[in-house]
């Protein structure tokens, strides 16, 4: 089999989850090639598991100070290359496009009548989750966006829905707590705006992740650049975890027992949605700006449990090899069952 892998760029979700996808398919013998969008071609870094990946230009959302611009979003997408770069697009050597909310291919499928599976966390929202009664315009957007011939949508639970666990690895290293070290992901935020926050609380460490070139130290503040094993590392040893309500990282959080507090991007309709999710889960503290009361009060709060996720890549690799004849109801009630796919008891 061969497939075309698109992958949505404006978030780091959704290369998280092409990852652990192209470990599963690269040890079922899947020939694979991957076409990114969202995100300048320069701004992408640790890709190295996609091999010669495409870039391009696709669709995505502008953000300031927290914010998604809604007229600069309107009006700086092309809807025009967009569509040349779906027409274009040569499908004729796969035998089948996934799409991880990616619009290229996806359009491209749909155009050419090619078949199409979509896998992410946007396609949850097809069915009643926490925070989607909000936004009922949702679903038929999400056709607009990526449209797919089957959408499976990934989730921190089910909902009584045929909706899959979260496509994330195992932590990479062993699970510590430095107690007072907190890791800190706000790349929609503006940077001295977190700065004047958080030097507020001297007693603690705050490991920030932001657009920098180099580390610098400033009094309680370690501020890094962007690198996916460094990252990794101090996820692993934090004792809590600052973010956006972005569904990889608060997924990655919630299998390695980090206390959560999110602050959803204002305007972004899937982060209020999973700002809602996390809520009714009990799995994080919301604030809606950089509040230091909230701050102080989330610091001052326990970590859960572990609770790791089943391996949803390799139920979705097996299930694609063999046709997809299984009906998602099936998949999923399997898979949060934690029963292992054939693949892997083949090999163990």
């Amino acid at each position: 089999m061969r497939i075309l892998y698109g992958v949505q760029g404006t978030g780091n979700g959704h290369i998280t989850r092409a990852r652990v996808m192209s470990r599963a398919l690269e040890l079922a013998g899947v020939e694979v090639d991957y076409l990114f969008s969202g995100r300048a071609p320069d701004r992408f870094f640790n890709m190295e598991p996609f091999g010669d990946y495409r870039v391009r230009r696709g669709l995505t959302f502008y953000t300031d100070a927290g914010k998604v611009q809604l007229g600069r979003t309107l009006f700086g997408n092309s809807l025009i290359q967009l569509w040349r770069d779906a027409r274009a697009l040569d499908l004729s050597d796969y035998d089948l496009v996934l799409s991880d909310f990616e619009p290229v291919t996806a359009w491209a499928a749909k155009l050419k009548r090619a078949p199409s599976v979509g896998i992410a966390h946007q396609y949850a929202f097809c069915y009643p989750v926490p925070g989607s009664a909000s936004a009922p315009w949702l679903k038929p957007a999400l056709g607009l966006m990526a449209p797919v011939e089957q959408a499976i949508g990934v989730h921190w639970h089910h909902f009584d829905a045929p909706i899959l666990p979260p496509l994330i690895e195992p932590p990479c290293y062993p699970l510590t707590r430095t107690a007072g070290e907190i890791l800190v992901y706000l790349p929609f935020e503006d940077l001295e705006a977190i700065r004047c926050v958080l030097l507020g609380f001297p007693d603690h460490r705050f490991l920030i992740y932001t657009g920098v070139e180099t580390q610098r130290i400033e009094q309680n503040l370690v501020i890094k650049p962007f690198s996916r094993d460094g990252f990794q590392r101090d996820l692993a040893g934090c004792d809590g975890v600052i973010a956006n309500a972005g569904f990889g990282l608060c997924s990655e959080a919630i299998q390695a027992g980090k206390k959560l507090l999110v602050k959803p991007l204002a305007n972004q309709v899937e982060q209020s949605a999973n700002a809602t999710a996390l809520n009714a889960l009990g799995r994080a503290a919301i604030m809606s700006r950089l509040d230091v009361d909230a701050i102080a009060d989330w610091l001052g709060r326990t970590n859960p449990e572990p609770l790791p996720w089943p391996d949803t890549a390799s139920a979705l690799v097996e299930w694609l090899l063999a046709g997809r004849r299984e009906s998602l109801e099936s998949l999923s009630q399997r898979v949060w069952a934690g029963r292992l796919p054939a693949l892997e008891r083949s090999a163990s």
